[in-house]
């Protein structure tokens, strides 16, 4: 395992407005090329942790790092135009006055290389051959790319992205998210990313911290801020589910309406760790994949809704006890609504938590 410092570390940092902190202690750590993204739901605080490490904001607390030197903390401050930093922002902020060949060329004025360096950006992006053509001239995507060559060509220490696709289709940011992961990876450039679209965080970071009230509420991967999530926040916000109710019983086991599933070792409250005793009261995260269409199953369900996704639908499932559920389910099953249809559970791990109030379970 390498010993080397982070290159970005963010470390116990408050950020507020008048008497308000609008971020409250937050660390989070950056190795040299990694992707890092904040995810959150708007007002969160993910944009002011941005503009914290750009030097726009100061600190109330705490103190930013940037390859090993302290650039932040409170009272005193390295300048933004000292930090090596690129900015990308959502609305691409392009000089309308100037071709793309001089926009990806602004910050390279005075470097003996500006000309050779503008065209090889202007490579890398695809846009070689635009050049000479104004920002009104390209579509959204393009000025994208135009906006990140920019940002690349004097080579920063860091990268930061402020919803860099928002005001593009879907499609268009699908594809764009993949080609600035590679863009990123080549060029062996750590970023830093914000954004309230999970697919787009999935599809870049490789580390990704959950935001809510100032707070990361987890700093993980993709998949475990998916299939292991810290709290009921996290698992509630990331991907698609429902908690239903269960209880615990003799053996590791947890009895659910939908059955029971034998656990591979003694179950524990996801978010506090602690061993559940048999006849706990929990309530279980049960992801679309974890309930499976079956007609041999005795278990049914009456479908509510369902959303077409081409390959697969997401049903939204009624149980007799009122409860519903999710499941994915091939899209060669084209169910009614209002049609009863079996299923059973098919888990892989067990997330559960403590239940602190409600109605007694009989799970039979």
């Amino acid at each position: 395992m390498s010993t080397l410092p982070p290159w970005l570390a963010i470390d116990t940092i408050s950020v507020g407005y008048g008497r308000k902190d609008v971020v409250e202690r937050l660390s989070i750590t950056l190795a040299a090329g990694a992707i890092g993204c904040l995810l959150g739901p708007s007002g969160c605080g993910k944009t002011t942790v941005l503009r914290a490490v750009a030097g726009f904001e100061p600190l109330r607390a705490g103190r930013i790092l940037l390859g090993g030197q302290v650039v932040s903390t409170p009272g005193q401050q390295v300048p933004p135009e000292s930090r090596r930093i690129g900015m990308v922002f959502q609305d691409h902020a392009l000089f309308p006055h100037l071709s793309v060949e001089a926009n990806v060329g602004f910050g390279l004025r005075g470097r003996a290389d500006a000309a050779r360096r503008t065209l090889e950006m202007l490579e890398t992006v695809g846009l070689a051959h635009a050049g000479r053509r104004y920002p009104h001239e390209l579509s959204g995507g393009q000025q994208q790319r135009v906006a990140l060559a920019r940002a690349l060509a004097p080579e920063p220490a860091l990268l930061l992205l402020d919803e860099p696709f928002a005001n593009l289709d879907i499609e268009l940011r699908e594809r764009l998210g993949g080609e600035l992961r590679q863009l990123l990876k080549a060029a062996g450039t750590t970023g830093l990313m914000v954004t309230h679209d999970q697919h787009e965080a999935f599809a870049i970071a490789d580390d990704i911290g959950i935001m809510s009230d100032g707070r990361i509420q987890q700093w993980d991967s993709a998949y475990n801020l998916y299939h292991r999530p810290a709290n009921r926040f996290v698992a509630d916000f990331v991907g698609q589910g429902v908690f239903l109710p269960g209880v615990v019983a003799e053996g590791s086991s947890v009895r659910l309406e939908l059955g029971a599933y034998a656990a591979p070792q003694a179950v524990r409250c996801t978010e506090h760790g602690d061993l559940c005793p048999t006849g706990c009261q929990v309530d279980v995260l049960l992801r679309p994949d974890d309930v499976v269409h079956d007609d041999a199953s005795p278990v049914t369900a009456e479908v509510l809704a369902k959303a077409f996704r081409g390959a697969e639908f997401i049903y939204t499932l009624r149980l007799d006890s009122g409860a519903t559920v999710l499941s994915l389910v091939p899209s060669h099953h084209n169910h009614a609504i209002g049609e009863r249809i079996g299923i059973r559970l098919e888990l892989d791990h067990v997330v559960a938590f403590k239940r602190d109030s409600g109605p007694m379970l009989n799970c039979a």
